[in-house]
Formats: C-alpha cells, sequence, structure tokens
C-alpha cells in the first residue's frame, strides 16, 4: 500500500498560485498513491490568501475519480450570508473504505489563536487485511492545546484496539458490523519538531497492550535527522524543519518498505510525504 500526506495550503503553492491539479498531479509524480491524506482543505473560504471560495472538497474528489472521498471537517462556521465555511482534513483511497470515524480532538482554553482540529478515520481495506487510516493537523500556537490533542488521539488508538479486543454485538441496519483493525497508520501535519517531548508521548507505550504508534521515519532510518518538510520555499514562518509526520502501529513495523520526505513540489508551503507499506 502506497500513502501520502501533504497539508496543501488549500492549494496555495510557494510561488503564490493556487492551483489543486498542480497538486493532484505532483502527488501522482511521487507514487501512484492508493491513499491520499490532506490537510487544510477548505469550503467557502474566500479570505483565504488567492482562495476563490470554491469547495475544495469537491473539487479534489473530481479530480481523482475512482477514489472514495472522505472529508473531515473540523470547522464548520457561518459565511454571514446563510451558508456555512469549513475547513479540515481529507482522506481519498482507491483500496476499499468500511467504516469512517470522525473524533473531536481536546480544544483547552488558551489565550493563543487557535482553533478546533479533528483526526479523521478511515478503516481502508489494504492487501494485507484492514488497516484504520488516520490523518490530523495539530494546533499551531499552543503546546498545551497539542498535549491535549495527542492525548486524544492516543485515546481513539486505544479504545480502538479495546473494540478489536472486544467486540461489540453485530445487528440489523444501524448496528451492522464492518471489518476493524489493531494495525493503523497516523498521518499529518503535527505543528511539532520531531524531539518536541509531546510528539514523542505519541509513541509511548499503551497500558492495554494496544500496539505503539512508531515513527515510521525512525523505523528505517533510526537516529538520522527527519528531512524538512516545512518552509524549504516558503520560508515565511521560520527555517526549513520537519513537522509532518506518519506513524504506523508496531504490528506494522516489519512492513514500512520506503519512506520518502519530496523535496522538490511547491504546490503548498509543506512537503508530502510517502510511505509504501509491503505485502
Amino acid at each position: 500500500m502506497k500513502l501520502i500526506t501533504w497539508n496543501i495550503q488549500w492549494g496555495l503553492g510557494a510561488d503564490g498560485r493556487l492551483d489543486l491539479a498542480r497538486l493532484v498531479s505532483d502527488a501522482k509524480a511521487i507514487a501512484d498513491f492508493d491513499v491520499l491524506c490532506l490537510q487544510e482543505v477548505s469550503d467557502n473560504f474566500a479570505g483565504l490568501k488567492e482562495n476563490g471560495g470554491e469547495n475544495q472538497f469537491a473539487a479534489i474528489a473530481a479530480l481523482l475519480p475512482g477514489y472514495t472521498a472522505v472529508e473531515g471537517i473540523a470547522l464548520d462556521v457561518p459565511d454571514g450570508k446563510g451558508g456555512r465555511r469549513r475547513f479540515g482534513n481529507m482522506i481519498l483511497s482507491r483500496l476499499p473504505v468500511a467504516q469512517v470515524l470522525r473524533h473531536t480532538l481536546p480544544w483547552e482554553a488558551d489565550t493563543t489563536r487557535n482553533m478546533p482540529r479533528q483526526l479523521l478515520e478511515a478503516v481502508v481495506e489494504a492487501p494485507f487485511g484492514p488497516v484504520r487510516v488516520m490523518t490530523t493537523h495539530l494546533e499551531y500556537s499552543s503546546d498545551k492545546i497539542r498535549r491535549a490533542q495527542v492525548d486524544g488521539i492516543r485515546e481513539a488508538h486505544r479504545m480502538a484496539c479495546d473494540r478489536v479486543a472486544l467486540p461489540r454485538e453485530d445487528g440489523p441496519g444501524t448496528y451492522a458490523q464492518f471489518p476493524t483493525s489493531r494495525s493503523a497508520v497516523l498521518t499529518g501535519d503535527f505543528n511539532m519538531r520531531p524531539h518536541d517531548p509531546t510528539k514523542l508521548r505519541i509513541s509511548e507505550d499503551f497500558d492495554n497492550g494496544a500496539p505503539a504508534l512508531m515513527d515510521s521515519w525512525r523505523l528505517l532510518n533510526g537516529a538520522q535527522d527527519h528531512p524538512p518538510s516545512f518552509c524549504i520555499y516558503d520560508r515565511t514562518s521560520g527555517q526549513p524543519h520537519c513537522c509532518d509526520f506518519i506513524f504506523v502501529s508496531e504490528d506494522l513495523a516489519h512492513r514500512v518498505s520506503r519512506v520518502v520526505y519530496d523535496q522538490d513540489s511547491q504546490a503548498s508551503d509543506h512537503q508530502p510525504v510517502l510511505i509504501e507499506l509491503a505485502r
């Protein structure tokens, strides 16, 4: 299974041009991906730089026919004209998608400029079995909020593994069961650097025996520094550094065959990251 994660900055490139088709084309040039996880997708947000207000969830889905498009709305606010403005994450999969969950992450009170965040989860039928693919975009301004959000992600993973160990009763209609798994891939823009204690918290052990969430780059490269994934071409937010990661549950560690931080695309202020999981 080939998966790419990318904070697309609503399609705004380092050259100041907003082009969703270019972004999808760049992703395809990196790999013939099975799953694409996106952050910073917008709908009806004309106030964002170069953004005309289109529904980008629908536009991206149209650019990838044959992929199941799953929306994860973190921010949902009125536009003052009777409509809604939406902002969040997205998963697109050409592999079959079973149940989808949308976890609202903790939003602690804090005086920084902050906003609601979400963890989007979709069970994908990979060639080697069902995998819970999760993608998120954590708070930028507040470590206090990020810590709470990491605990929220860990709790979502813990409960999912508990549900596998203690299956619920099957039933008709809304109670029907669908495939799930302890195996998971967690992706996104975590707004933390590789050695941040809150980032390291993600990979701590669980007291219920759930498989730990391991940094896939570290699995293949040990202590070698992560390549930068942010501010390579647009340094408005600082010097180049890494804040985009792909974690895999411990039971998938042996399947990680390749992790690539693309350094060439300028279709966003972030760089896409590819992971390949072997059969």
